[in-house]
This record gives C-alpha cells, sequence and structure tokens, in this order.
C-alpha cells in the first residue's frame, strides 16, 4: 500500500506536499519522495524513510516551483531498496514522472513488451516503473508535435488497455501539467480537491481526503474508475473516463484497516463504516453468546477503535483503554519483515493492568492477518492479570492472497489459511475467537449513495475482481514474496553494497 499525492498551485508547492505526505504516512512507511518543476527544471528528493526523516530543510528549500508530485511507500514487490523509491521519471518523450498505488497483475508480460516492443530501458523491478514506461510510451505514439489534453487522455486510454490489476497513477508532464486516473475497477482510492485562493485555484489530487483537509482544500470528487484528468499548469481540468468500465468495486480492506477513519473515499466515510462493522460484529456475540460474561471491551490500538467503541456500547459493557500505544513505532502490519513485527509489538503496546486484572476482557482488533500480533497481544492481557480474553475480529478471516497492492500476497503465512476459527483461536490462545461475517462487512461499508458494484474482497472470499488471476501467478507470488524471500533479497542487497568498490562507487556519484 502507498500513498499519493500531485499538486498545481499558484505559490510554491514544496510544503504542501510534504504535509500531504505526512496526512499520508499510515500508507507506507517503507520511503517517501518528492519531485517538483520549476520552469523546466526537475528537482527530487527521495530516500528509504519517514517523511520527516527523509526530507530535511535543505531539501525542501531545493524543491522549488508550483508544481510536484509525491509518493510514499512500503514494498509490496521488489525490495526496500532506495531504487525503488518513487516518484520515477523518464525523459522521452517530453519528460514523465510518476508515483503509483496499487499492483499490477500482468507486469512480467509488460516487461518483455516494453523492452522488445516499446524499445524502452527497465532499470528496477517496480511494477511502477513499468506503468510508467508503458504511458510514456503511448504519450510518444500520438500524433502531432502539440501535445493537447485529448491525446494525454487518450494515451491514458491505452494504458488501460495494456495494464492490468490496481492502479491509482498521478504523473507529471514537464511543461504541461498533472495527470491522475485510476484503473477500471477503482480498487485503489484517488480523490481530487480545489482550493480557491485570491491569486487563482489551487488543484490537489490524492489517495484520501485527509490530505485535502490538511492543506485547507476541498473534497470536489473521487476519480472515477477508468477516469482520466489532466489539470494543466494554469489549474484548468479535463477528463474522461476512458474505459468500459468493469465494475465500481474498491478495495474493502481499504475502510477495514488501511484508511484513516476522518477519510471519506469513495463518497464513503470510513469512521461511519467502522462504527457499522461494530454494531453488526455485537450483533453477532449477542446472537453467539445471549448470556456472555464479557466484563469489559478494550481495542487493539489504533485502527480498531471505532469498531470496539460501538461493540461496547451495543453490547451494554464497559469500554476501556487497556493498551497505550508508543506513537513513534510504525504499524506493524506494514513492516517489510517478519521478525521486525513479532519485534516491534511490545516495544509499541503496555498494557495498564488495572483495567485487565479479574476480568473477563474482550479484545477487539480490526483484523488478524499473520496471527503473531494477536498472540502477543493476548499474552500480554494474560501477563496484566485477565482472567479470561476473548478476541474479536472487525474483519472476516484472511485466507487469500491480496494480489492490489496489499501486502499479504502469501497465503501459506496468512494464519486463517486452510484452518478452521477454532484452530485459529488455539494458536492465538484466545478463550473465544469471533470473527466478523462477509455479508456483514460488506452491508457495513455500502451506502447506496456511493455507486458502488460491489467491493473487492478477494483476501477475504478468494475472488478476484479482474478476472485474470490465475493459479499459477498465486503460486509465483507464493515464492516472490514470502518473508522469507524478502529477507534473502534483502541480504543479497547488503551483500552487493558491501562488495562495492569504494572508488567506483565514487566515480557513479
Amino acid at each position: 500500500m502507498c500513498g499519493i499525492v500531485g499538486i498545481i498551485g499558484q505559490g510554491a508547492v514544496n510544503q504542501g506536499l510534504y504535509d500531504a505526505l505526512s496526512s499520508l504516512q499510515h500508507r507506507g512507511q517503507d520511503a517517501a519522495g518528492i519531485m517538483t518543476e520549476d520552469d523546466g527544471q526537475l528537482h527530487l528528493r527521495k530516500s528509504n524513510g519517514l517523511v520527516r526523516d527523509v526530507f530535511q530543510e535543505h531539501h525542501m528549500l531545493r524543491l522549488t516551483g508550483n508544481i510536484g508530485i509525491g509518493h510514499v511507500r512500503y514494498p509490496t514487490a521488489g525490495s526496500s531498496s532506495t531504487l525503488e523509491a518513487q516518484p520515477f521519471y523518464v525523459n522521452s518523450p517530453y519528460g514523465v514522472a510518476l508515483a503509483h498505488n496499487g499492483n499490477l497483475v500482468n507486469t512480467d508480460e509488460l516487461k518483455r513488451l516494453v523492452i522488445e516492443s516499446d524499445r524502452r530501458h527497465l532499470n528496477t523491478d517496480s511494477d511502477t516503473e513499468v506503468l510508467l514506461n508503458v504511458f510514456a510510451h503511448e504519450l510518444g505514439q500520438q500524433p502531432g508535435e502539440d501535445l493537447t489534453a485529448d491525446l494525454i487522455l487518450k494515451s491514458v486510454g491505452e494504458v488501460h488497455r495494456r495494464c492490468s490489476g490496481a492502479y491509482a497513477v498521478v504523473a507529471m508532464i514537464i511543461g504541461y501539467g498533472i495527470v491522475a486516473f485510476r484503473d477500471p475497477n477503482g480498487i485503489r482510492p484517488l480523490v481530487i480537491g480545489k482550493r480557491e485562493l485570491p491569486e487563482g485555484i489551487e488543484r490537489m489530487v490524492a489517495s484520501e481526503s485527509v490530505a485535502l483537509d490538511a492543506l485547507g482544500f476541498e473534497l470536489e470528487r473521487d476519480v472515477l474508475p477508468g477516469e482520466a484528468v489532466f489539470i494543466d499548469i494554469d489549474g484548468n481540468i479535463y477528463s474522461r473516463e476512458l474505459s468500459d468500465k468493469h465494475s465500481y468495486s474498491p478495495c474493502i480492506f481499504e475502510f477495514v484497516y488501511f484508511a484513516r477513519p476522518d477519510s471519506v473515499i469513495d463518497k464513503l466515510s470510513v469512521y461511519k463504516a467502522r462504527l457499522r462493522m461494530g454494531e453488526k460484529l455485537a450483533e453477532k456475540i449477542k446472537h453467539a453468546r445471549p448470556d456472555h460474561d464479557i466484563d469489559v471491551v478494550i481495542p487493539v490500538p489504533d485502527t480498531s477503535r471505532t469498531a470496539a467503541v460501538q461493540v461496547a456500547h451495543e453490547l451494554g459493557v464497559k469500554y476501556r483503554e487497556g493498551f497505550i500505544k508508543n506513537r513513534y513505532i510504525g504499524r506493524t502490519f506494514i513492516m517489510p519483515g517478519q521478525a521486525e513485527r513479532r519485534a516491534s509489538v511490545r516495544r509499541k503496546l503496555n498494557a495498564i493492568d488495572l483495567e485487565f486484572q479479574g476480568k473477563n476482557v474482550l479484545l477487539v482488533d480490526d483484523s488478524i492477518v499473520r496471527g503473531t500480533t494477536s498472540q502477543q497481544i493476548i499474552n500480554m492481557a494474560r501477563e496484566a492479570g485477565a482472567s479470561k480474553v476473548y478476541f474479536a475480529s472487525a474483519a472476516p478471516p484472511v485466507r487469500y492472497a491480496n494480489v492490489y497492492g496489499i501486502d499479504m500476497p502469501t497465503a501459506s503465512e496468512l494464519v486463517a489459511n486452510s484452518r478452521t476459527v477454532e484452530e485459529v483461536q488455539k494458536i492465538i490462545g484466545a478463550d473465544w475467537l469471533v470473527y466478523q461475517d462477509l455479508k456483514d462487512l460488506e452491508h457495513a461499508v455500502y451506502h447506496e449513495d456511493a455507486g458502488i458494484d460491489f467491493f473487492d474482497t478477494s483476501c477475504f472470499s478468494g475472488k478476484y475482481v479482474t478476472g485474470d488471476v490465475s493459479p499459477a501467478y498465486l503460486d509465483q507470488l507464493e515464492v516472490v514474496r514470502s518473508d522469507s524471500a524478502k529477507a534473502e533479497r534483502e541480504a543479497m542487497l547488503k551483500t552487493q553494497e558491501n562488495d562495492e568498490d569504494p572508488l567506483q562507487a565514487a566515480g557513479a556519484l
């Protein structure tokens, strides 16, 4: 999962891009990047790390210009090398920079065509670089010397024709403006906003509405599935739906975990969706155990708080904050490796013994993915003196690979894969485990005014909305994206860095 932003302003956009990326930091903690344009001159800063660490004052001073794009990343594919930090850039044609949230499922085929047919060079294993080169190639195929808004939008139509998977994209064409587009299923989110100043209108696109809020932009609307939006350097906006919309099917896991609760995406309030998740979960608990002996409901901070409050209210029991979070530790789900996730849990959370001692506690979390975090949290509750520890997940069992940009693709690493609820309950050490039903989750998130056909629920249901995810592809992901494979790639990268000739490295600089 990643976060993207693009701004066309009336003045310098470097601070705005920084603030927007800070608002989207929850979407990726591995790397960050900003590219701006100032009178045809490009300025780029990107590196591994959090936004606050990547951009120091001297970097910000160099990011001049009234137009720019930014990205926060965590590695879904490839490695966490700085080489794969975004935005990416190609100088032909026109000069194009691009940042991407999602994952292409036909990357291997596209790589071959980009190299053999389009005659373009690829420098990394990132599907974003592939997507950039596809878009740049299609721009270069447009007739005439003058690149018009119409030709730019047509080029995006060709990208839709060639690319499959999930992609929300912001791109900057040097001297022309910003392009934003979304895959034909609308799997990953993308919103448009504007801000009216005395000097004129400023435009912004971002992964979530919270980025607009942070800068005082008004949320105008979502980029539609299969739509392309072009904003020229004067802030004029052009848009066109360029693909037959397969379905309007955003990823439901955005609402379960990734998006901030104060965001509105696809006309749906994340906060209200999570409230309804809590209501549905409480209904299931009351039906399964009408004479429950739950003394207190405690959330696993932070994402589950909204649902947990509603669970407690519906059950008529106390809600308490039993865990205090160290806010300087990143989100464990999106940390690169299992060892780092495991080590971070106790550094991140500390139990308040008074809320656990002698009580039957219901812990509420947004989801259970690998099970390691849940297991450690349950152990912490017992160590704090809980008599019984029940565990509730606001999401259904995560049993299948997610191939659309969320780092849970290896089914063998999912605790619920090929296991019953009772088996998972035993593994994580709960006295009782209850999951949300998938239909209840869909009803909790859905609102008829949104115009959504259905949700991508692939990690829960195993049904992939693009219709082209084969067993062979899933087997390949099992090999490439497992924690062991990632660890092996990282070790190899470190070895290469250590073995590099210092003089040769200096010459390369």
